[in-house]
């Protein structure tokens, strides 16, 4: 068996373990940032379950179906990702995926959940330059956009791509339904849009949306692990180290911004994006 399939059955079983517990983590850290105890640990899998056992309501039959496609085109991104292959075409697949969470929205006919579909497109508008300049940036330093050739590196590519990594670290928070761009949704109903695209969603529809986002995290910091992997054994603790510091950064920046406007988003965004990823090209361009 190649170490490839290896990888993409571990992501398959094991991603939703592993992005359950970061959620855990980021509740337990969140609340001691904000000078309370927290729930446990385990909670985010006690809030999947009870979802699960919940009677099936749905306000549009075809949102099941809309919800279920997400899930499989998050899975078989996140898949096609560790098994080593076209890291451009995972993002396409993950992109199409979001188009589908868009429908889930909008089907409903809720004033909220559309709305929140509506800013969830403005999201995709917002990071998709930095998605698509960082596969470019990969392609640019390995001379190919295959994941498995890119990991084969004897020197990690953030050394040749730090503008790259800046910028996508950057729309994490955007990806992440983190503070302050969270414009879409969130994870408290105190605010304009209760709870955004999630609003009509309810039981398992519910549950399966949060698990898919729990691939999507882990897929999203296998991205941030491809910047720092290289063929040294070591370089995977490093990465884990950095995977981890970044969804640290995540939580502090969630817990200390206040939601901000799309149209701030947008602009900031972009900003950062032509900047830092726009730099990293020319000069990465000229070197090369």
């Amino acid at each position: 068996m190649s170490k490839g399939l290896i990888l993409m059955l571990c992501y398959i079983f094991l991603a939703p373990l592993i992005g359950g517990l970061l959620e855990g983590f980021d509740r337990k850290i969140s609340a001691r940032m904000q000078r309370r105890v927290g729930p446990p640990l385990l909670q985010p899998f006690y809030d999947v379950i009870k979802l699960f056992n919940k009677e099936t309501i749905t306000v549009e039959i075809a949102q099941t179906f809309l919800i279920l496609t997400y899930f499989i085109l998050m899975v078989v991104t996140g898949a096609m990702f560790f098994l080593g292959s076209d890291i451009l075409m995972c993002f396409f697949v993950l992109s199409t995926a979001a188009t589908f969470l868009y429908f889930a929205g909008v089907i409903t006919s809720s004033p909220y959940s559309s709305v929140g579909a509506q800013r969830e497109l403005i999201q995709m508008m917002t990071y998709e330059p930095a998605v698509l300049l960082t596969c470019v940036g990969f392609y640019l330093a390995a001379g190919s956009f295959n994941v498995a050739d890119i990991a084969q590196t004897p020197i990690s590519y953030i050394a040749y791509l730090p503008g790259f990594f800046v910028a996508f670290v950057f729309i994490l928070t955007i990806k992440m339904r983190k503070s302050p761009f969270d414009t879409s949704a969130s994870h408290h109903m105190h605010q304009e849009l209760v709870k955004g695209i999630t609003t009509e969603m309810a039981s398992k529809n519910l549950a399966l949306f949060q698990v898919t986002e729990w691939y999507e995290n882990v897929f999203l910091m296998g991205v941030i692990g491809l910047f720092i992997i290289n063929t040294n054994p070591v370089s995977i603790a490093v990465a884990v180290a950095v995977i981890l510091l970044t969804y640290f950064l995540e939580i502090l920046i969630d817990n200390s911004s206040a939601r901000m406007k799309w149209q701030e988003m947008l602009k900031i965004t972009w900003g950062v994006t032509l900047f830092t990823a726009g730099v990293n090209l020319i000069i990465l361009m000229i070197v090369k």
